[in-house]
């Protein structure tokens, strides 16, 4: 009987050995499967819509250790392949394939045809991000996948209508569908977790359901549709109240009667306005007369030596920054001989800094032609052409509330200081009515406008070379101004006043300028670039300084502008969308598709991108001083001369 229960025991232990080693064996067996299938699905997707731009090492098993995948518990959980230059239409069953999939990222890239339909088997699906492609079709049905939380399709050719189907995304937080090509009516939607919702630049029409009605205008803009939080709908105008004023009404049906209180009050009332209504006529006219007196003045005014008339200025938009051939410049100048006076000798003319060449005066200025070249924080910049040829820029500042003797010593100061990577200031004109500054005239324009500025094929590109070279001749400019004393600062750095050669040398304007003005009687396009501790503009520390110049390095790295930088557009919280990017570990998604062809150089950006971070800190303690951003600048474009290679020279290489 022992011998027995001991034989049974070890028959027992025999089998829970045989098991454990068999289940062992299947696990290996079947992650292995796994990871096998995943991976011939990536390469199967590859060899579809990404030719050569994927860059994975085939010789490893592993797929988890490609560019854009990673792995969980040996399945592939995350293809991230933003901006890969992929192109041409999704097979089926090659993402769907990859079946644990929770995150799916394939936007800004050239994807076309309809979205494979089977995306519904994903059914672990929770982020899909289409946006910035060419799809085209309805939108797939993946309504069965209960876990999507956020869903970006703008910016594609989807057509049809928006399905109601949306309901069953239970989890589903952000909905973004604008600038596609969806018609009809918007469904009423009743998804208890949306916070992001986007239907704007479609062709829908109808009104919008209430559930959607506490979305921003913004959402619903470029379609056709009403209500709520859009203008309320024909027919849906409710009657408003009217105030009687001492006006009995009866029945509708009914005549209404007038009292004689009444009557009495409209003639009396009439009487008065009358009056009121001839003594504003004759106050305008008084002044009318008075103002063509001073434009005759001002119109016929004429040199003592050349006798040319100066026509007033043309009207400028104020924030267009378009040219205006005209004399605009001279008009301007024109106005200071009107009993304009430049000090106590009434003298009229330009003060010259330093060693520059006096090869113009003030009446030359008068003389010029001058283009509109655009208004900002300080007041308006024109291109002056002379006439023997010199081209310059003015700058004529508005708004300065400091004497006259306070604003030449502290005009002074900026005159007197000289760096390479610094606009100098050559003169400036003083008198009660204007203030003008000359500068040299950089043709290329701002960094704003190479930036921001034309989208289209005749696009100036700026590859790394350029930025980098960008970022450190703005910061040697900034650095030489820090080194001027420990309460010097530049006060308004951003992407508009640094001004290119046509070398693309960075040049750095309108230092100084911020101890002469007033604060600005409207909200300016330097919210976004401005540290958290400034309260006056006109009070920005060194370290201040550093922050925007932070932001700055992250516009160039980007390609995207700060928060109102530009006009009519709303622009992004350049640290904070960086910082939320970063912190997913999508760090590649952060930059500008111009830059991510220069794959021999990511670590440098990379690098940059950190000296970014670091100098856009929230507490100016954790900011680098300009001298140490300097150095990290230097360093980082020395390793990058080593590796830069041209982007063509990758494509050669074996995959």
């Amino acid at each position: 009987m022992l011998g027995f229960s001991r034989f049974f025991m070890m028959l027992k232990s025999s089998m829970l050995v045989f098991f454990l080693l068999f289940y062992s064996i299947f696990c290996i067996t079947s992650c292995s499967s796994d990871l096998n299938s995943d991976r011939n699905a990536l390469l199967a997707l590859r060899s579809a819509v990404g030719g050569r731009t994927l860059f994975w090492n085939t010789t490893n098993t592993t797929p988890c250790n490609w560019a854009g995948v990673l792995c969980e518990n040996n399945s592939v959980t995350v293809l991230r392949l933003p901006a890969s230059s992929l192109y041409g239409k999704l097979p089926a069953n090659t993402i769907s394939n990859l079946t644990r999939l929770r995150t799916i990222s394939l936007r800004f890239n050239r994807l076309s045809g309809p979205f494979p339909s089977d995306i519904s088997q994903l059914v672990e699906l929770r982020n899909l991000y289409l946006q910035d492609n060419e799809f085209t079709g309805s939108i797939p049905s993946f309504f069965t996948l209960h876990l999507m939380v956020r869903l970006d399709l703008s910016n594609n050719n989807f057509t049809g209508e928006i399905p109601s189907g949306f309901n069953n995304l239970t989890r589903l937080r952000t909905l973004m569908l604008e600038n596609n090509q969806f018609s009809g009516s918007v469904p009423e939607l009743k998804l208890p977790k949306l916070v992001q919702f986007n239907v704007s630049g479609n062709s829908l029409n109808g009104s919008i359901p209430k559930s959607l009605e506490g979305m921003p205008v913004e959402a619903f803009s470029g379609n056709s549709l009403c209500g709520k939080p859009l203008d309320i709908c024909p027919g849906d105008a409710t009657q408003p109240a009217i105030a009687t004023g001492g006006i009995e009404i009866g029945n509708a049906h009914k005549k209404k009667k007038l009292s004689g209180g009444a009557i009495a009050g409209i003639v009396i009332g009439s009487v008065v306005g009358f009056l009121l209504l001839l003594l504003i006529l004759f106050v305008l006219c008084r002044k009318r007369t008075g103002n063509n007196a001073r434009s005759v003045d001002v119109a016929t005014y004429k040199h003592p030596e050349t006798s040319v008339s100066v026509e007033k200025p043309p009207n400028v938009d104020a924030e267009s920054g378009g040219v205006n051939n005209g004399d605009s410049v001279a008009a301007a100048a024109a106005m200071t001989g009107k009993g304009g006076e430049s000090g106590g000798n009434g003298v009229k003319k330009l003060i010259f800094f330093g060693n520059s060449a006096r090869v113009f005066d003030l009446e030359d200025l008068l003389r010029a032609s001058a283009e509109v070249l655009g208004k900002g924080t300080f007041g308006t910049a024109y291109k002056a052409v002379l006439e023997m040829g010199t081209v310059v820029a003015v700058k004529r500042l508005k708004d300065v509330t400091i004497s006259e003797m306070e604003f030449r010593e502290k005009i002074d100061m900026v005159g007197g200081m000289n760096h390479e990577n610094l606009v100098p200031l050559r003169a400036y004109y003083y008198s009660r009515e204007e203030k003008l500054l000359v500068y040299d005239y950089m043709p290329m324009g701002s960094l704003s406008a190479l930036l921001h500025g034309n989208k289209g094929a005749g696009r100036t590109s700026l590859d790394w070379e350029v930025r980098s070279g960008v970022a450190l001749g703005t910061a040697r400019g900034v650095e030489y101004l820090h080194s001027q004393g420990p309460s010097v600062s530049h006060g308004n750095i951003k992407s508009s006043n640094v001004l290119l050669t046509k070398s693309y040398d960075a040049r750095v304007s309108d230092f100084g300028l911020a101890q002469l003005v007033g604060p600005p009687t409207s909200p300016t396009r330097v919210a976004g670039y401005r540290a958290p501790e400034v309260t006056d503009p006109r009070k920005v520390s060194q370290k201040a300084d550093v922050y925007s110049f932070g932001v700055l390095l992250l516009e160039l790295l980007t390609g995207k502008a700060p928060t109102h930088a530009l006009l009519n557009e709303e622009g992004v919280d350049l640290p904070r969308w960086v910082q939320s990017i970063v912190q997913e570990q999508w760090t590649s998604e952060v930059f500008d598709l111009e830059l991510l062809r220069y794959q021999s150089v990511e670590e440098e950006m990379v690098q940059l991108l950190q000296l970014a971070i670091d100098c856009a800190a929230q507490y100016p303690d954790h900011r680098p001083s300009m001298s140490e951003v300097c150095e990290r600048i230097q360093e980082l474009r020395r390793s990058s001369v080593r590796v830069t290679r041209e982007p063509s020279d990758l494509v050669n290489e074996s995959d």
